[in-house]
């Protein structure tokens, strides 16, 4: 992968954690769960994860002895 793939990848990545974390605010206030602290745990988990995997491809240098 060149470089501007992994940033463009990194910024997907980012793109897919805002959209998870729309996703949860707005079923929260249309539906009604009954156990509402378990879609949120998910819901934080997988944005989390998301987030994290696209700060490290954004993160990647071509050179690694700087």
């Amino acid at each position: 992968m060149n470089e501007l793939s992994k940033n463009e990848f990194g910024k997907w990545l980012m793109d897919i954690a805002k959209y998870v974390v729309t996703a949860i605010i707005i079923s929260s206030f249309l539906g009604s769960f009954g156990k509402i602290w378990m879609v949120y745990a998910i819901g934080f988990i997988v944005a989390a994860v998301f987030l994290a995997g696209g700060l490290v491809f954004l993160n990647r240098k071509n050179n690694y002895y700087e």
